[in-house]
């Protein structure tokens, strides 16, 4: 008679204790990736300090004061390129790196695509929404998407959108679907609610979602053509 007992508490408990462990995972990985940016230049400091301060040797050998300072010096060092980034000289700055790896054919279309599809994301497309939902893998179900870019198609000069569909958990991965922009089912989501909808698996969601496209707006040929026809 305890055991569902048990076992109900202990689900509860891991429902619970669950999405704090996965938020501290990652953030533990953004802080250890940011950690080995700055740990060379704070090791080579303490590396200096510790002969000239032998008192301050146990301080200097502390494992979690050098993931911090390493962390804080990453930190600044964004702070100060995204600052440098908005100036001029950053401005010519970041051209030079550019044109620099552009001569370098696999890293320029590693760099090149993660540098456009960044862009893209932050600046809403002409013609269409961000957040929208497609057909996916048949017209009876929705995925959500992000429209990086809408084209043409050759000859009829139809609107065409490139929707990059993100995988759940991971959005890092995913599929492209080139689809007619009449076939998308716009959103008023902002990027941030559709990656918290797609990473917690759909938990995190509003209570309403646009499911079915609006009906096209009739032509006033065709209003007209209808007119005529009546009796």
């Amino acid at each position: 008679m305890r055991i569902p007992h048990i076992q109900r508490f202990l689900f509860t408990g891991l429902l619970t204790v669950f999405p704090l462990w996965l938020t501290w995972v990652v953030f533990e990985l953004v802080l250890t990736q940011l950690s080995k940016v700055g740990a060379p230049i704070v090791d080579a400091v303490f590396n200096v300090l510790s002969p000239l301060f032998p008192s301050s040797t146990y301080m200097l050998d502390l494992s979690w004061l050098r993931f911090a300072l390493a962390v804080l010096l990453t930190l600044a060092v964004l702070y100060s390129l995204g600052a440098l980034a908005n100036r001029v000289i950053g401005k010519r700055l970041l051209a030079w790196i550019d044109s620099l790896i552009a001569r370098i054919p696999l890293v320029h279309s590693i760099y090149g695509g993660t540098k456009k599809l960044l862009s893209v994301l932050a600046a809403k497309p002409e013609g269409a929404q961000r957040v929208v939902l497609i057909d996916f893998p048949n017209r009876d179900m929705k995925v959500v998407g992000f429209v990086t870019r809408v084209i043409r198609e050759e000859g009829s000069g139809r609107e065409l959108a490139a929707v990059y569909v993100p995988t759940t958990p991971n959005p890092t991965s995913g599929y492209l679907e080139i689809v007619p922009v009449e076939n998308l089912t716009p959103t008023d989501w902002s990027v941030d609610q559709a990656m918290a909808f797609i990473i917690s698996g759909g938990a995190v969601s509003p209570d309403q979602i646009p499911y079915s496209r609006p009906a096209p707006a009739a032509s006033p040929a065709a209003i007209k053509t209808g007119a005529d026809n009546a009796p």
